[in-house]
């Protein structure tokens, strides 16, 4: 009876963790943009919380120093951290994925995924020295600060999932800031 009852708590508590309005703090399993899985903290440790104003609100990353601004609508949203690969042995650096709070594994929406890259990076992927995908264009610059360049992977909406519509209004907004203002 007991095994029973702390199953049954388990579950409870583990429903709630789901149904929370904030940002999810556990880790999980998470598909890559690279072909792989790996284990990806849902919150980065160095984000300050999203700030609000207006309808909108704001992912802002302090690690590498930029904010993405989002519609009310995404309040709730989780942050995945993955890894884009350079073509052979070429190199590698990390991809930010903001995922809409009502994604689900049976109806998964649109991410944001963001590209990290040094500026040494981005100019050998701009002069061709490697590529981090099969398609015939490369990444799209969203912006810059002095140590990063951030941008959407090539192709990054052409399964068109549910809110893909959306997203690409959000990122033709140019919503990204780097580095960020003053609140």
């Amino acid at each position: 009876m007991r095994t029973l009852m702390a199953c049954a708590t388990g579950v409870i508590l583990g429903l709630a963790g789901l149904c929370s309005s904030e940002p999810s703090h556990t880790q999980e399993q998470v598909s890559s943009y690279s072909g792989r899985s790996q284990q990806a903290a849902a919150q980065h440790p160095t984000e300050a919380p999203p700030a609000k104003s207006a309808n909108r609100i704001e992912y802002r990353n302090t690690h590498y120093g930029f904010c993405y601004s989002l519609p009310g609508g995404w309040t709730g949203y989780s942050i995945r951290t993955d890894e884009w690969q350079g073509d052979g042995q070429g190199p590698k650096g990390p991809i930010i994925v903001i995922r809409h709070p009502q994604w689900t594994p049976e109806d998964p929406r649109q991410d944001i995924p963001i590209m990290v890259f040094t500026q040494a990076q981005w100019r050998l992927l701009k002069r061709e020295k490697f590529f981090v995908s099969a398609a015939p264009f490369g990444p799209t610059e969203l912006g810059r600060n002095h140590k990063y360049v951030f941008a959407l992977p090539p192709r990054f909406d052409y399964a068109f999932p549910t809110g893909y519509e959306e997203v690409e209004e959000i990122v033709k907004s140019k919503p990204l800031r780097a580095p960020c203002r003053a609140r």
